[in-house]
């Protein structure tokens, strides 16, 4: 699905990787390193000063922004909505496209754990947990196929991460969908991932699978980093 070769950005010098569809990545390490540099890269929120990127098999650069961003959809720290209700929020970007049906609301409030009579509040009543769902119902309004997360739950409490995590956890299962995460949260990179990029210092210095990762990690950095 995306391969990046020799890619440079910013703090990330000559990058190197695979994803392939239906993976479950996780992007870590400390702070500066790179990873919300690199994940932008994916939907070309940023565009790298050097190396090419491929999306299946496609030069990134080749695809048209707002069409590549339909596909690998991103979902912030905070929720970004716009002013207005829930409904206007999520039927925004497949409105722009003719690709709105309205019975579609009420199926996208439900992937979420949302209720129907929810479509009609406005998104400045609602708690930062249920923003956040908004969020992701509106990113799945889109029917991407890669979901990128930038540390979707940092800001939220304990319960409220656990059921995010829940909700992300069925909507990949049953969209079958590629996510592509950054998070500070080693248990939650466990709990959602599969594959893991340990970044420091703008370099990938180790990757594999998740756990492995975190429990036998074989660089001196991830040690250090695990300590």
């Amino acid at each position: 699905m995306y391969s990046f070769q020799n890619v440079s950005k910013g703090p990330l010098q000559n990058i190197n990787l695979s994803i392939e569809t239906g993976e479950k990545v996780i992007i870590f390490g400390p702070s500066g390193a790179g990873k919300s540099t690199l994940l932008h890269l994916f939907n070309r929120l940023q565009d790298p000063d050097s190396g090419e990127i491929l999306f299946n098999g496609k030069s990134l650069s080749s695809y048209h922004i707002p069409n590549l961003r339909t596909q690998a959809g991103l979902v912030m720290q905070a929720p970004h909505l716009f002013p207005g209700t829930v409904l206007e929020n999520i039927k925004y970007g497949p409105s722009l496209r003719g690709k709105w049906r309205e019975k579609e609301a009420e199926e996208l409030l439900s992937y979420v754990q949302l209720p129907a009579e929810y479509k009609n509040r406005d998104v400045n009543h609602l708690s930062g947990g249920e923003q956040q769902r908004v969020s992701l119902a509106r990113t799945l309004a889109n029917k991407p196929d890669v979901l990128l997360l930038d540390e979707p739950t940092s800001a939220l409490d304990q319960h409220t991460i656990e059921e995010i995590e829940e909700v992300l956890e069925c909507l990949i299962q049953e969209n079958q969908l590629t996510m592509i995460m950054v998070t500070h949260n080693l248990r939650q990179a466990k709990r959602l991932g599969d594959k893991g990029l340990f970044l420091s210092e703008g370099e990938i210095l180790e990757s594999g699978p998740i756990s492995t990762m975190l429990q036998n990690p074989t660089t001196e950095s991830l040690q250090s980093f695990l300590a």
